[in-house]
């Protein structure tokens, strides 16, 4: 089809040529006279950007404009480095994003216990309990650690383990109100004063365990005030006391450790609140415990 249309526009030129050369030979005898040889370069000038025209289009048909390649190879560059980019944003921001799960956990919690839903807010602190011990680890097999991420993850933990965990004592008079204070006090100062100064130790009972230990306490009481109450005051005494934690690097030890985080996981997936409350119960009070002799990073 090519070669046809490359045919047809040599043989215009040609008739172009022809038409030329008549009208001369009708035309005045002067204007022959004076150029008697302006036909004949009509004629060989018309087939001579006939035959050029030919041959242009052969030689695009066998190596086309370089332009088109480098257009290809820049859209393919292009690609590959927003490709990258997308998995070096993904990369520093997985634990990020965990963060922020654990904090959307807490502020529902906090949700629903102001609707009286307290089961479904000890259900999510649950939920942000697994999602804290996952987003450290997380951000240190990645190499992601930041500022940014440590901040998120103590305004985070504030939320979950301090406010929402404070509204399931259900303060309804003055001393309720103050013991609620006194725990969201309790948790500030942990977060703010975390470190030992040793590594691989907690300074104080780390908050999570705390609300983990408090919110298994619900479920399994049915929501008994009293004895919420007192756990909570001896969390409180935990959470401010100079004692030694292990980090719970839960998900970077021992394989045992890590079922025993896989069973949280499907004890809030499939199981009833009695067997989830002391689920987490048995898991909170050996931390508590126990530390060192069983979750150590060591043992």
């Amino acid at each position: 089809m090519t070669q046809g249309i490359y045919e047809k526009g040599i043989g215009y030129k040609i008739k172009k040529c022809v038409r030329l050369v008549l009208l001369h030979r009708a035309g005045s005898k002067e204007t022959l006279n004076s150029n008697p040889g302006s036909a004949t370069d009509l004629v060989f000038s018309s087939l001579k950007s006939a035959v050029s025209h030919n041959n242009s289009a052969k030689m695009w048909m066998v190596s086309p404009p370089s332009g088109i390649f480098h257009h290809f190879k820049k859209l393919f560059l292009r690609e590959q480095a927003g490709r990258a980019q997308a998995l070096e944003f993904v990369r520093k921001n997985v634990a990020n994003a965990l963060s922020m799960a654990n904090l959307i956990m807490g502020l529902s919690s906090i949700l629903c216990s102001l609707n009286g839903q307290y089961y479904y807010a000890c259900w999510l602190l649950l939920i942000g309990f697994l999602l804290d011990l996952a987003d450290g680890a997380v951000a240190r097999q990645l190499n992601a650690c930041s500022a940014l991420g440590a901040k998120l993850d103590d305004f985070a933990d504030f939320t979950s383990f301090g406010l929402a965990t404070a509204l399931l004592l259900q303060a309804h008079g003055i001393l309720d109100g103050l013991l609620a204070i006194v725990y969201v006090l309790a948790v500030f100062s942990r977060l703010c004063f975390f470190s030992s100064g040793i590594p691989f130790m907690y300074r104080g009972l780390p908050c999570p365990y705390a609300s983990s230990l408090l919110t298994g306490t619900y479920l399994l009481t049915g929501g008994n005030l009293v004895v919420l109450r007192i756990v909570a005051m001896i969390m409180i005494l935990f959470m401010v006391d100079q004692g030694f934690y292990p980090h719970d690097k839960v998900l970077e030890s021992q394989l045992w450790k890590k079922m025993v985080y896989a069973g949280g996981i499907l004890m809030v997936l499939f199981s009833s609140y009695s067997i989830v409350s002391l689920y987490y119960l048995v898991w909170s009070t050996t931390y508590i415990f126990f530390p060192v002799a069983l979750w150590s990073c060591k043992v």
